[in-house]
């Protein structure tokens, strides 16, 4: 056990080893809040006024004092902690859009194309062809005994196989018998085999919806697109009902995860919120070694603009320290390379049909009126420009009707706004969290296939966003990329695709701007940057301890940081690998 050292600043008097330190701290020290010095190499603020420091002062999970130790030493006794003195502290890690449900997928088959780490630490190797996904299917059925059971699978992206629309007969090779589901890595669309179109009561004709395309027999293909129709399949397929939320493991395995990328902050971007699923979460964010702070937010799917604002207004009263309640997520339109986002003029560069809207326009306007009536958050996605375009109409109207100076609605992905878009967003008083990552794993596909060259070089514009004082965070979108706000802000530093191409040099943000985004930027969009973010005096001791200075690191090389794990509210959560 790690010794620690108790100092009386009066008598200058060290009381050393393990039995004083527990006899003095239970008699002597019992009714004493002991106020706590953290002392690293280097301590990064966040804060400009306070850039740098070796030491740190907590009491209660707050922060007291951040220096020198000549300088925050306190006259009452405390305890030093040096724990961290060959490492570096920068405030914890803020993800701003991420899904809890990264977490209870690792119980499925990872179907995607991309290795990916799991919580545990160990790797999956991903499936770079149709064959091999059919092969990892047809091992995992062969466990299954029982003939009803479903497969279900995620992380699926047919974006980079040579036939890139999965029909039912594709899934049937594995099993026509037991019903099947695989969720792409985008999570706006589920291919699934003829079994699981049959419990869900699709497999016949004269279906005319646009979630469910059709084969050329005039039967659903198996292709499920947008959450409500998705949402008929999930059960079928093992999914859950209220897959976005997850369990209770699950939830646990996302902190693991949140560790391992030295966030102590996430945002769930996508949630029903049912009441058993706000009685699990708020049960295991309570518990005592659950290492992050979750900030849910109510998805605005199958409930009325009137219901979802009653809905979060009673949950805003659950909210604790570790989860907080009471906001909205809005999803406008779909995905850029699942080819569901709804783009302007001229549309999809291979010529694609135009995407979906997921939340009807009126709704939208009347879910912004009343929040801004009642206070409450909204966060919306909008992959394409059309999608951004209406969400920005829809809020210049609803301010003439409820002007309110500080709400903070927030557009997610937001990927190839304009320029006179983000001069819309300033005017409007709207933050953008980009999605920083799709430069690395889609850019190549946007570039020859989505949107062309010239949208996919100006696609997530974090140098724009910036230059019109846009407020700016960058994300993950996890389980769609692999949580990691680190690799996010490498890919805003650089915008390299996956076969190493550059993609929109003005663009590029700097080192500093990208730690921004990814701390109190982040924290910014979610209202908590007086809480977190930065490490001053009043903030929750939330930190990233890292092996290295990222002040240091070159940006080519600044994905490749080694994180030990983070601190939170005072409490040390190390990464552990727990792969054999």
């Amino acid at each position: 056990m790690q010794q620690k050292l108790f100092i009386d600043n009066s008598i200058q008097k060290d009381l050393l080893f393990n039995d004083i330190h527990d006899y003095l701290k239970q008699k002597l020290f019992k009714d004493l809040q002991m106020i706590k010095i953290i002392q690293a190499k280097k301590i990064i603020t966040m804060n400009p006024r306070n850039p740098i420091a070796t030491h740190m002062s907590l009491l209660d999970g707050k922060i007291l004092q951040v220096g020198s130790l000549e300088k925050i030493t306190p006259s009452e006794k405390y305890e030093l902690d040096d724990s961290f003195k060959d490492d570096v502290i920068m405030p914890g890690l803020v993800e701003g859009h991420s899904h809890l449900f990264e977490g209870a997928l690792w119980s499925k088959e990872y179907c995607g194309y991309f290795d990916r780490q799991r919580p545990d630490g160990s790797i999956k190797s991903g499936a770079k062809n149709i064959n091999q996904l059919i092969e990892i299917l047809k091992t995992e059925e062969k466990k299954i005994s029982d003939p009803s059971q479903p497969l279900p699978g995620w992380g699926l992206d047919p974006i980079y196989f040579e036939d890139k629309n999965l029909d039912r007969s594709i899934l049937d090779q594995v099993s026509d018998k037991r019903p099947i589901g695989i969720l792409h890595a985008s999570g706006h669309k589920l291919n699934v085999n003829t079994a699981a179109l049959k419990l869900a009561g699709f497999l016949k004709t004269g279906i005319n919806h646009e979630g469910l395309p059709l084969g050329k027999d005039s039967i659903p293909s198996g292709e499920i697109r947008g959450p409500e129709t998705i949402a008929m399949l999930t059960r079928h397929v093992g999914l859950g009902k209220d897959w976005l939320a997850g369990d209770a493991e699950g939830l646990r395995n996302f902190g693991k995860i949140c560790v391992r990328a030295g966030v102590t902050t996430a945002a769930d971007l996508a949630n029903l919120q049912e009441d058993e699923s706000i009685r699990m979460m708020s049960r295991v964010t309570s518990e005592p070694d659950f290492p992050t702070r979750i900030v849910s937010l109510r998805y605005m799917q199958g409930i009325s603009p009137k219901e979802v604002i009653k809905r979060v207004l009673d949950l805003r009263e659950k909210s604790s320290e570790n989860l907080r309640l009471g906001a909205i997520k809005v999803v406008a339109d779909g995905s850029i390379q699942g080819f569901t986002a709804r783009l302007k003029w001229p549309g999809y560069f291979n010529g694609a049909p135009n995407g979906l809207w997921y939340t009807a326009p009126e709704h939208i306007q009347e879910v912004y009126e009343l929040a801004l009536e009642n206070n409450i958050l909204v966060h919306t996605h909008t992959n394409g420009d059309e999608a951004t375009e209406l969400a920005l109409d829809c809020l210049e109207k609803a301010l003439v009707k409820f002007p309110r100076n500080d709400h903070r609605f927030t557009l997610q992905h937001c990927q190839l706004a304009s320029t006179s878009q983000f001069k819309r967003m300033n005017n409007l008083g709207m933050c953008v969290n980009l999605f920083a990552n799709h430069h690395y794993f889609w850019g190549d596909e946007h570039y020859s296939l989505t949107v062309g060259p010239e949208k996919a070089e100006s696609m997530n514009a974090c140098r724009t966003a910036l230059e019109n004082n846009v407020p700016l965070a960058i994300h993950s979108d996890a389980p769609v990329t692999p949580l990691g706000p680190m690799f996010t802000a490498w890919c805003a530093m650089n915008r390299l695709t996956f076969s190493g191409k550059t993609l929109g040099e003005y663009e590029k943000i700097n080192k500093i701007e990208a730690l921004y985004a990814i701390t109190l930027g982040a924290a910014f969009t979610l209202k908590l940057d007086a809480e977190i973010g930065s490490l001053e005096k009043g903030k929750k001791a939330d930190c990233c301890i890292l092996e290295e200075d990222p002040l240091e690191i070159d940006i080519e090389n600044f994905k490749d940081q080694k994180i030990k794990g983070v601190i939170k509210g005072g409490t040390p959560f190390i990464v552990k690998d727990e792969q054999k």
